[in-house]
């Protein structure tokens, strides 16, 4: 059969997995305001519209756990198609909601998709490419998310605008379905990755895989034969132990690599992202915009979300992690508390705001359009750190036999995180309003410090390599100054090391 082998056009095709996460966050933030969806569902206080929000990520967490094992059985591709089978059922079930119930059933279902497809892609994508540009190709991973949130965005409010009833949001819940069919034709045209053969001992798929991906089929090709050499050298730490377990993430040699994988999603979430995704709507009526206004501002802010994204794929890689971390928690963090300083300075509390109930603060004026700004350049400035690097940063920490594991372990930790937000911003703005932003600014400036003593430069290096940026001793803000020769000077002593102490050791580990 037909094999895709530009990596570009894997990318695109392969991060609908990502459009599918995006397609469900707009798929609720746009409706949340409307007519149609609030009178079919009997106006949901704050505290069930939280929970109708949640559940997503609820089943997004059981399917990243999951996701792993189930990647390491069916290979990264048949985990994508089993993703892709579920999120089409999941649609189903949302267009056909009959109450809250129902409705909450089939966000969770979709959830489960979601959780497979957010982490696997990840390290499906990571596989794939070539290190010198594994970030921009991981990094379209974001972006199709935000593309995802556009494009169902702006399905949701064409089909609010022309449709009355709830055959609105039933239209819309059910072209989510689409993009679930495309991604599951197109992974039969897709290649396999060379890694996950290379863990089954696949050696001659691995190889004319390799030779597909980067030289047009040619076995021989340096290139080829040098990655191919890696591949194999590292697939020698799977074959010494064949039953991986999550325990395994936690040994003395792999503590490190899954805090720094699961903090950065942590630190994702707790960044304050889902404040300006899930309830912008929420945003915009305090600032006292409504309607075609409020709409409209929303989709304004999505596109400076995919722009800047867009802005920043093409050269992530030649940008440390670590400089994308640190500066946009630092920027984020002042946004936060500017936002709370306006919104304390300059608004007041009210019963209500327009026919809802859950909002209960205004703010007028020029103060107005500088929480509004405030919240745009949050976005652009998550468009070009966060969003890309946090997923980019956790499919690079984890070796071989861990990785599809130690990835779902990290994406599991976004959800869990996702969902305590998503619950938590809705009450959160009727209940304790301004100070909200506060807390997010806390959050800003708390991983600023853990980022910077504890997460290694990843950037520009082969997973192999990072291997050993985990193994030195280097501090961690020293590490993007160790030249590529000094990973094979540290690797050769290694060698020479254990085979001193253990004859023959060499030919079958690899550190």
């Amino acid at each position: 059969m037909y094999r895709i082998s530009n990596i570009y056009a894997l990318a695109a095709f392969g991060t609908i997995g990502g459009a599918l996460f995006g397609f469900d966050i707009s798929s609720m933030s746009a409706w949340i305001g409307a007519p149609q969806y609030l009178e079919y569902f009997n106006h949901p206080d704050s505290n069930l519209q939280g929970g109708i929000t949640a559940s997503m990520s609820a089943g997004s967490f059981v399917g990243a756990v999951g996701s792993g094992w189930l990647s390491d059985h069916l290979g990264r591709r048949g985990s994508l198609m089993v993703a892709s089978i579920v999120w089409v059922i999941g649609s189903a079930l949302q267009c056909s909601a009959q109450n809250v119930a129902h409705l909450i059933v089939g966000r969770v279902v979709s959830g489960l998709s979601i959780g497979v497809t957010s982490s696997q892609v990840c390290v499906y994508l990571a596989e794939l490419a070539p290190g010198r540009i594994r970030g921009r190709i991981v990094g379209i991973q974001q972006w199709a998310i935000e593309w995802g949130i556009l494009i169902m965005y702006l399905i949701s409010y064409g089909c609010s605008r022309g449709i009355q009833g709830p055959g609105a949001f039933r239209l819309a819940w059910g072209i989510q379905g689409v993009p679930g069919i495309v991604l599951l034709v197109a992974l039969f045209f897709f290649p396999e990755s060379p890694r996950w053969l290379a863990s089954k001992e696949r050696w001659e798929e691995c190889l004319d895989t390799l030779a597909m991906l980067h030289s047009k089929g040619n076995r021989d090709d340096p290139v080829v034969v040098a990655e191919y050499e890696e591949v194999k050298e590292a697939a020698n730490i799977a074959a010494q132990s064949k039953d991986v377990n999550f325990l395994g993430l936690l040994g003395k040699k792999m503590w490190k690599r899954t805090a720094a994988g699961m903090s950065v999603q942590m630190w994702q979430q707790l960044l304050g992202g889902n404040v300006a995704m899930y309830y912008i709507v929420y945003l915009l009526s305090m600032a006292g915009m409504s309607g075609n206004t409020a709409l409209t501002s929303s989709i304004i802010q999505y596109v400076i979300f995919l722009v800047t994204t867009g802005l920043i794929i093409p050269i992530v890689d030649r940008i440390p992690r670590r400089l994308l971390l640190i500066s946009g928690a630092i920027v984020c963090m002042a946004l936060h508390f500017a936002t709370a300083g306006l919104m304390a300075s300059y608004g007041y509390p009210v019963d209500s705001v327009g026919d809802n109930p859950n909002l209960r603060w205004v703010i007028h004026g020029p103060a107005a359009k500088g929480v509004i700004a405030c919240s745009y350049i949050f976005v652009a400035v998550y468009g070009l750190s966060w969003a890309p690097a946090g997923w980019i940063y956790c499919s690079e920490v984890f070796p071989l036999k861990y990785r599809a594991k130690g990835v779902g372990l990290s994406a599991a930790t976004n959800w869990i995180f996702n969902f305590a937000i998503a619950y938590f911003v809705a009450p959160a703005f009727t209940n304790i309003v301004w100070k909200t932003y506060i807390i997010f600014g806390v959050f800003c400036f708390a991983m600023t410090v853990h980022i910077f003593f504890t997460y290694p430069e990843t950037a520009g290096r082969t997973l192999e390599e990072i291997d050993l940026v985990f193994d030195t001793n280097t501090p961690p803000w020293k590490t993007g100054r160790l030249a590529p020769n000094a990973f094979q000077e540290r690797l050769e002593q290694v060698k020479q090391k254990k085979e001193r102490d253990f004859p023959g050791a060499s030919e079958h580990e690899h550190v």
